[in-house]
Parts: C-alpha cells; sequence; structure tokens
C-alpha cells in the first residue's frame, strides 16, 4: 500500500535542508565505530608536537607503573581527539570506555561508570564542557584522589560515604575549553589544544585510508580531497568514501586528481571546501547587505538557518581562510571571499578601514 505524505511538497528551502553535508565536522554514527582510526601513535598523522609530549607522558607513566595523568583535548571537532583516547588506552594496556557529557545528566550515570573502571583504564567524555554541575562536582574528587563521594538521604539527616575506586585516566574532550569550570580544568595534568591539519598531513591521511578500503588512489587523487577537507581529517574520509563510490561508477575504480576533482564538483564541494550552505551565507551577505557589516541575528534569519548553528559549526572555517571577518559591528565578507565567488569587490567598504583586524562581536 502507497502511503501518502499530508505535509504537500517540500518547498526549496526544506529541499536544501534535506542535502547531505559532506563537510559536516560532526561524526555520524557509522563513523564512530570506524575501522580506520589509528590504532597506536606511529600510525597517527598530524599534530606532532602533540605526539611526541604524549609519547613521552605515555612511556614515563609506564616506567613508573603509574597511570597516566588526566588529559583535556580541545580545539574544533573531527580532529581526531576520540582517537587519540583510543590509542592513549592502546598504549597504556587498558579499556576505554567512551561517553559525552549530555549522557550524564544524573550522579548515578557518572557514578556507574567510574565503578566499572579498572586500573589504568581510560574513561572518555566528549563535549566535557555540558557536564551538569551536579555531575562534575563528582570528578572531582574522584579525579585527585580516586574516590567515589556519595551522598545518602536530605536535609540534616544527609551524610557521605566514600567509596574508593580503581586509579584511571580521565580524558576530556571539548570544542569551547572556556565552558569548563577552572575547578575541572585545574585537575587535569595535561592540557593540549588540536590544530587543523595540513594539506600534506590530510594527503598522508587519505592514502592510508586508500590502503585499509582497499581503493585505488594516486597523490594527486589524494591532494584534490585533502585540499577540500578544511583541515579536518574526518571531512578528509567522508570525501574520500564518497569519491571512491563516483570512481567505481565512472571511472573504472582509479581515483586520479581529474576524477576526485570531477567528484567533488558533483558533490558540490568547491577548490576551497566550501559547501552549498556556506556559500549561501557568503552570497546572501553580498547581494543582500553589500557584504556587510551584518549581525549574526540577521544573517540567520535571511538565511533560515539557526544563529548558533552558523556561528559554531559554519562561521569557524569562513573566518579560518579569511573570507569573513567580525567587527564590533557584525560581520563581514573579505574581498578574498568575493574574488572566489566572482563578485566584484565593493572597494568602497574595504578602502576605508572599517575592518579592524583581531577584532569580535
Amino acid at each position: 500500500m502507497a502511503i501518502i505524505s499530508s505535509q504537500g511538497h517540500s518547498s526549496p528551502l526544506e529541499q536544501n535542508k534535506l542535502r547531505e553535508r559532506l563537510v559536516e565536522t560532526e561524526a555520524t554514527a557509522s563513523e564512530k565505530l570506524d575501522h580506520i582510526r589509528p590504532q597506536n601513535l606511529g600510525d597517527y598523522i598530524g599534530q606532532g608536537e602533540l605526539k611526541e609530549q604524549l609519547g613521552i607522558a605515555i612511556s614515563a607513566a609506564k616506567s613508573r607503573q603509574a597511570v597516566l595523568d588526566h588529559l583535556l583535548f580541545y580545539g574544533p571537532p573531527g580532529l581526531g581527539k576520540t582517537s587519540l583516547a583510543l590509542i592513549i588506552a592502546t598504549e597504556m594496556g587498558g579499556q576505554c570506555k567512551i561517553t559525552s557529557a549530555p549522557a550524564l545528566e544524573r550522579p548515578r550515570d557518572i557514578a556507574g561508570l567510574l565503578v566499572s573502571l579498572q586500573r589504568g583504564d581510560i574513561l572518555f567524555i566528549d563535549e566535557i564542557h555540558r557536564l551538569p554541575r551536579v555531575t562534575e562536582e563528582i570528578l572531582y574528587s574522584a579525579m585527585e584522589d580516586y574516590r567515589l563521594d556519595i551522598t545518602i538521604g536530605k536535609g540534616q539527616g544527609a551524610r557521605t560515604r566514600s567509596v574508593p575506586l580503581n586509579p584511571f585516566t580521565l580524558v576530556g574532550a571539548t570544542t569551547r575549553i572556556g565552558g569548563l569550570s577552572a575547578p575541572l580544568r585545574d585537575r587535569f595534568g595535561l592540557i593540549h589544544h588540536l590544530r587543523f591539519y595540513s594539506v600534506a598531513e590530510l594527503g598522508q591521511i587519505v592514502l592510508r585510508t586508500g590502503v585499509i578500503l582497499k581503493t585505488d588512489i594516486d597523490e594527486g587523487g589524494a591532494l584534490a580531497i585533502a585540499e577540500r577537507s578544511r583541515g579536518t581529517p574526518r571531512i578528509a574520509n567522508r570525501l574520500l568514501r564518497r569519491v571512491r563510490d563516483y570512481a567505481e561508477v565512472k571511472a573504472g575504480g582509479k581515483i586520479t586528481r581529474s576524477v576526485a576533482v570531477d567528484a567533488l564538483t558533483l558533490f558540490d564541494v568547491d577548490p576551497k571546501g566550501l559547501d552549498w550552505i556556506d556559500r549561501k551565507i557568503l552570497t546572501t551577505m553580498i547581494e543582500n547587505f553589500q557584504g556587510g557589516p551584518v549581525g549574526l541575528e540577521t544573517i540567520a534569519a535571511i538565511t533560515s538557518e539557526d544563529a548558533q548553528t552558523i556561528e559554531a559549526v559554519y562561521e569557524p572555517y569562513l573566518l579560518q581562510i579569511g573570507y569573513l571577518q567580525r567587527t564590533p559591528r557584525g560581520r563581514v565578507v573579505t574581498p578574498l571571499a568575493y574574488q572566489h565567488l566572482n563578485y566584484a569587490v565593493q572597494t568602497q567598504l574595504f578602502s576605508g578601514g572599517v575592518i579592524p583586524e583581531n577584532t569580535c562581536v
């Protein structure tokens, strides 16, 4: 029996929202369980300084037969924070239990995880800046003294019972380190910032993934994908999978530079890694507001996108590549973006020096 929707035909805007965003930095369900993750520090490409520091800390902890200090990784999504937690567990010979702060709403949620940990295990908490205060406070004694303090009863009759925990390592990950409270942040012994990857590093990652996926790809094809990956390994691997599909159907399974370019053009990812949402934001600002300044709420209303999503998901990359600037009066499209999108540059906007560098709203 056919099922007919009662909602009628969707609008072009609604259809756009249903389109897959290949350059989305958040992991899909399948990517969270991906077998292409590196298994040890030697396999992990990029973040050279961080790798060296981690290697020293791991070797020192193992030589002392001690657990590793608690670690905090911060930086944009998709840069390998979860992979690093899994690698640390492997290197230290323990298990890694993965959760996220939104899943730890009640004290018993975090308590159950803590008491299940064995000596040397890793507890990885993603989005740790979103921990509820009551859950966060339980971590204080757990991180500092390997002790779980449980309050029994209420009011004047309440009493605290302490339960010893096996020594463990907490690995926290966040995209907003400023969202962590000082008491929690100060309990991490090692705090590391993950940077965006270079095109060369991403090219190596794509080639490595190609070997694992048994995909025929040459260096030119890998670099073409890397150039459009927005400095993010997760995006690079996702684009590789889509290009692999295209190559198997259109090019006999071989990914060269020209095949990769043709595939990504078809999938609406341009040479700078911009997709249709990025271009919609920029073109709307150019065509409706002469490039700005424009307030965030206005951009959200005109593009029918959520303001918080624009600020947290779309805007960081546009700022990173110099296509957007923040000023005291709002967001402004830069000459680089005009040139990339083939618009005539609004010289009167930029000649007056109204875009001060390193300013924010």
